[in-house]
């Protein structure tokens, strides 16, 4: 089963502009089952009350009606229970979607069919939902950045609302530059078109892709890729008089400056590139720090004690 991904990877990485036209058939009964089995039996069930074990149970019933209707592309995706969990340190809330248990066994089953392929897209400077790739990857690279490089300026980004403003065209439209499956295109469009269900009612999803399903993180990772990544590597570095590195954490990044007036031009023009794909940045918590050598002297002529943290 693995020796499928593979094939798929190593195509991707030497044919970077290839369309995948064929890729419903990878998302099989074992691949199914092996993702079910994966999910912690404790989690919470979706809206039609199912919990895991009960889905283990039943899966004999369930699995080949959903495959069928993959490959006729009539899958309904059912409606996300919307549930909200509080965010470390903070009395705010994050808002949490939580899929149906066979929906999420299906949705870590075509994220990891996807990923043999965006695994091969994605550059170095991106960390979050990643196999193998942590938050503490990202701080270590950072750390190195700093301390190994001429980097005297960090703008920390803050994006607001990210997931609930994802455009679902834009979506679409960055998943076909690789994906030509139109059953994996019908099935990604369903799952973003999912209801949400909340206080018992059901909301229609307009926009936006609910923070919890494993589809949910590969597309957001994806979206970012062209949005910012892409656009930083090959548009703007160039234009720099400095040194500068981005580094991103699913939504949550920096990017890294010699130049404080580097650093003034990419914040004016990120904030006109993440405008034309419905993202703003959230301006109470976007800043830009000072470090370095000199960062402690300029500090104290601002009066401050010591220079600022991120």
């Amino acid at each position: 089963m693995e020796t499928k991904l593979e094939q798929i990877a190593v195509k991707a990485r030497r044919e970077p502009n290839l369309r995948f036209t064929s890729l419903a058939h990878h998302i099989t009964r074992d691949r199914v089952q092996k993702n079910l089995l994966q999910i912690p039996k404790r989690s919470a069930a979706g809206v039609d009350g199912q919990t895991v074990e009960a889905a283990r149970e039943s899966f004999d019933g369930w699995i080949e009606p959903m495959l069928q209707s993959i490959h006729r592309q009539g899958y309904r995706a059912p409606n996300i229970r919307r549930v909200y969990i509080p965010k470390p340190g903070k009395t705010e809330k994050r808002p949490l979607g939580v899929p149906t248990v066979a929906d999420r066994a299906l949705q870590r089953s075509t994220a990891e069919v996807l990923s043999a392929i965006y695994e091969q897209d994605f550059l170095p400077s991106s960390f979050g939902g990643r196999p193998k790739l942590s938050a503490h990857h990202a701080l270590a690279t950072l750390n190195e950045v700093i301390a190994g490089g001429m980097i005297s300026w960090v703008l920390e980004a803050d994006l607001k609302n990210f997931f609930g403003s994802l455009d679902h065209d834009w979506v679409l439209r960055f998943v076909e530059h690789r994906v030509g499956d139109p059953r994996l295109i019908s099935l990604i469009r369903r799952w973003l078109k999912a209801g949400v269900l909340e206080d018992g009612a059901v909301h229609p999803s307009e926009q936006g892709t609910p923070q919890g399903g494993s589809i949910s993180v590969l597309l957001s990772n994806l979206y970012l890729h062209y949005v910012l990544d892409l656009w930083f590597e090959r548009v703007v570095k160039g234009r720099l008089r400095g040194e500068a590195r981005l580094l991103r954490y699913i939504d949550d990044f920096v990017i890294c400056f010699q130049y404080r007036s580097d650093a003034i031009r990419v914040q004016e023009a990120l904030r006109l590139r993440l405008g034309k794909f419905g993202l703003t940045l959230e301006p109470t918590k976007t800043k830009l720090v000072e470090f370095g050598r000199f960062a402690q002297r300029h500090a104290g002529k601002r009066g401050r004690n010591r220079p600022e943290t991120m």
